[in-house]
């Protein structure tokens, strides 16, 4: 039997709001990334750089990042709780995905950020 422990909501119904939630925000991230690059069609790497030096930008981009974090890790434990059913190679799976997942947040931030 497969517990909410290592799910990333403390239930199924929270999971799906979560995965709901996320996926509204990444749309909303990816529409307004579009917009700006057709309406840009010159882009250069000042304008580029200008648009990602404002914190309202960053602070978007930051939720779009840690919504894409939760909103993978939620399917993928959904597909390995699924398809993976001995526990062992399901829990390596999960770890290499949260690892994954962990470091592309934390060079996401570094990159956004400067750090």
């Amino acid at each position: 039997m497969v517990t909410t422990i290592t799910s990333f909501g403390r239930s199924g119904l929270y999971d799906w709001m979560i995965q709901r939630a996320t996926a509204v925000v990444l749309l909303v991230y990816t529409v307004f990334i579009l917009f700006y690059l057709l309406t840009n069609a010159g882009l250069t790497y000042e304008q580029w750089s200008d648009l990602f030096s404002q914190t309202w930008v960053r602070v978007f981009t930051l939720m779009a990042l840690l919504s894409l974090g939760a909103h993978a890790w939620i399917g993928l434990w959904s597909v390995s709780t699924d398809y993976i059913k001995p526990a062992g190679p399901r829990f390596l799976f999960q770890v290499i995905c949260g690892a994954a997942m962990f470091s592309y947040l934390v060079w996401g931030v570094q990159v956004l950020w400067g750090l």
